[in-house]
């Protein structure tokens, strides 16, 4: 870090409540007791209004967490190598990650890291709520670059993959969508679920609440229940997220 050579400007936009634009370089280091040599930044969490937690992890050589994270009553997480290689624990087992490798952890189970070298990770959150019945989800393991896009809502420039199972036992989701240049949402959404985004790559012009604002890759984003949101990409390459969402239940009252 250095003294800025100019007026000190941000792309940074939070309104609790409703949704959040938190570029790379505004991120600062939050000390976690079990996180290890790394740089952590914790870009959503219930200060915001968020239901979850999420983390942008930059691991130095060597770096690791002293125990399993969110291995606690009730809680479920999710973890997403974007890049490096990274070996991971899960109960009594263990997974190599590489780039665009992921795992998800049942609740009261959690994820345990380590990285020889240099990894950069998304680590995700939440409070399970169980299904009536007494179907729970299980472990999950895969990576994105062994999976086929689909097409997005019938349109030949919009994709997606869906990284967890559609089984009503699961109360999340993460996907991956991704839109060629010029493509965009079918139309400007509105829904009760919220979600966090973190951009894998390219740029795209956003829509949330009542503006449009430019993203890039390394944003990360989210959004509360019932913000208007739509994008178009735009620039030389797709411009690609991985995303949350809140799925399979009905709403409290």
């Amino acid at each position: 870090m250095s003294y800025p050579e100019n007026i000190l400007s941000t792309r940074v936009v939070v309104k609790p409540g409703k949704y959040a634009v938190l570029p790379e370089d505004a991120l600062v280091n939050n000390v976690i007791p079990s996180i290890k040599n790394c740089r952590v930044s914790i870009v959503a969490s219930p200060k915001m209004e968020a239901s979850f937690v999420e983390y942008i992890i930059t691991a130095q050589p060597g770096g690791y967490s002293t125990k399993h994270l969110a291995n606690e009553d009730g809680i479920e997480s999710f973890l997403y190598c974007i890049e490096g290689d990274i070996e991971c624990g899960v109960g009594l087992d263990t997974y190599n990650l590489t780039s665009g490798g992921y795992i998800f952890a049942p609740s009261d189970t959690g994820i345990k890291f380590k990285c020889e070298k240099e990894a950069k990770i998304l680590f995700y959150k939440q409070r399970y709520i169980p299904l009536a019945g007494g179907e729970k989800p299980y472990i999950c393991v895969g990576n994105v670059n062994e999976m086929e896009y689909q097409e997005y809502e019938g349109m030949k420039n919009v994709f997606i993959k869906d990284l967890l199972p559609k089984d009503l036992a699961f109360d999340m989701n993460m996907h991956i969508l991704s839109f060629n240049p010029g493509g965009c949402h079918s139309f400007i959404e509105t829904h009760v679920q919220e979600h966090g985004a973190y951009i894998l790559s390219g740029e795209g012009m956003y829509y949330m609440e009542d503006k449009w604002m430019p993203i890039k890759k390394n944003d990360f984003m989210w959004f509360g229940p019932y913000v208007a949101q739509g994008c178009y990409g735009i620039g030389r390459e797709p411009f690609a997220y991985i995303y949350s969402k809140d799925c399979n239940r009905d709403v409290d009252l």
